[in-house]
Formats: structure tokens, C-alpha cells, sequence
């Protein structure tokens, strides 16, 4: 793995993922405790990895995994953004998250099938860092749709009521009319800007919009209708009170 800037910074995304690997290779085997220890564990080990990677962000700005998609002239890195912004937000995800994952602990005792909890909410954090680090908005549209799922996976994770299975739909469907009009509005800056990276986007979008205001437009409301599915807001909030039908933790991580 070919890594350019801060090398620990996949750490904050593959420790969550690390967690619920062992979860699901070992989580019969570690008992109720021990799966509860190593979901807590990893979300505290990215939020350390996050805080090193805040303190570091003005020395070491962005990190190469690998070229993910190449077909002509469109070509997609597998690359972390750690920049200022994102360094705050995977401050907020992974401590916030933390402090979540700590208080399941003891909200989901008992529960029998802790384990498969657990590894939902190691993929939800996994999910979120995506979003927030990467460099373009492919890898973005990635982590906004790993969001989507462990949403719905957590929702209806007491799927036995069938009004918790149905609040599960209900966001899952939502969720998709926004990601239809986010996944245009991704298609419209290619066909735009002939690229997706942030730093090809961003210095060409004020001369892109003097010369054609319209375009500009349209990809803020597409990528709008996005954000409005995803965060609830009108027209798209009719998914979020239903989603009280999950446990209380993962109401906690997703309005937080």
C-alpha cells in the first residue's frame, strides 16, 4: 500500500473495520463482555488516530491508497482528504462514537444477539470515516451509502416487530429517493468539471459557475436532495421518528 502524507490515517477507518472482523471471527468465543471490549476498543483506537492525525494535519494533507477505478479518462482513487475539516469531523465521529459505543455496552446486556450489534455499529463508525475522508465524492458516495445500510440494518435490528421492520424500510427507501438526486448530482460535476477529486472541483468552481450559473445550480440542489434524505429534513424527514424503533444507541449515532 503506497501511502503519500500522514501513514496512519487509514487507521482511523481500519480499526472499526478491524473490530468487527473479530467480532465476527471470535465474537462466540469473547462472550458478551469481550465483544463489547473490542467494539469500544477499536472505536477508541480511531478516535486516538484521529486526534494524532488533527495534530498533524497541517504537515501531512492526503494519503494514496490505491487507484479503485480507471476506465478511460474517468479514474477514481481509493485516497484520504485529511485536511481541516475533515480532521475535526473524524474528531467528532470517532469520540462521539466512542462514548456511544461504551454507554451499548451496558444498554444492550443481555440482549442475544449482542454480537451481531456490535458489528453493525463498528461498520456504521467504518462507514461515517469513509464519508468524511475521502478525496472525492465517489469514495464520498461510498461512505454516504454504507451510512444508508448500517442505518437500516439497526433500525430493524428487532426485526421480530413488524413496526420496526417497517421503519427500517420506510428509511431505506427515503434514503434512496435523496441518493438518486446525489448520485445525479456526482454525474453532472463529472460531465462538468471531467473529474470528482475535490481539488479539481473546487479551484474551477467559481469560473465554472460565471460561465454557466445553471450547471452550478443544478449540482447543489441534486447533491442538496442528498444531504436532505439523509439528514431528514422536509421533504424527505418522514423515515426519522420511526427510526426510535432501534435500539437507543443507534438513535444516539445517527442524529449525533
Amino acid at each position: 500500500m503506497e501511502v503519500q502524507g500522514f501513514a496512519y490515517a487509514p487507521l482511523i477507518i481500519g480499526f472499526p473495520l478491524l473490530g468487527l472482523l473479530i467480532n465476527i471471527l471470535f465474537g462466540d468465543e469473547l462472550g458478551e463482555g469481550g465483544i463489547g471490549f473490542v467494539a469500544c476498543t477499536a472505536a477508541a483506537a480511531s478516535f486516538v488516530v484521529a486526534l494524532l492525525t488533527f495534530l498533524a494535519v497541517q504537515i501531512h494533507p492526503e494519503g494514496l491508497l490505491f487507484t479503485w477505478i480507471r476506465a478511460g479518462d474517468f479514474e477514481v482513487p481509493a485516497a484520504l482528504l485529511v485536511d481541516p475539516l475533515s480532521s475535526v469531523m473524524t474528531l467528532v465521529v470517532t469520540g462521539v462514537g466512542t462514548l456511544i459505543h461504551i454507554y451499548a455496552v451496558g444498554y444492550m446486556r443481555g440482549d442475544p444477539r449482542i454480537k451481531r450489534f456490535f458489528v453493525y455499529m463498528n461498520l456504521f463508525l467504518a462507514s461515517m470515516l469513509v464519508l468524511v475522508l475521502g478525496n472525492n465524492f465517489v469514495v464520498l458516495f461510498v461512505g454516504w451509502e454504507l451510512v444508508g445500510l448500517c442505518s437500516y440494518l439497526l433500525i430493524g435490528f428487532w426485526y421480530e416487530k413488524l413496526a420496526n421492520a417497517r421503519a427500517a424500510m420506510k428509511a431505506f427507501v427515503v434514503n434512496r429517493i435523496g441518493d438518486a438526486g446525489f448520485i445525479l448530482g456526482i454525474f453532472l460535476i463529472w460531465a462538468t468539471f471531467g473529474s470528482v477529486l475535490y481539488a479539481d472541483v473546487f479551484p474551477q468552481a467559481e469560473a465554472v459557475n460565471a460561465a454557466m450559473p445553471g450547471v452550478i445550480t443544478a449540482i447543489t440542489l441534486l447533491l442538496l436532495i442528498g444531504a436532505t434524505g439523509k439528514s431528514a429534513q422536509i421533504p424527505l424527514f418522514v423515515w426519522l421518528p420511526d427510526a426510535m424503533a432501534g435500539p437507543t444507541p443507534v438513535s444516539a449515532l445517527i442524529h449525533a
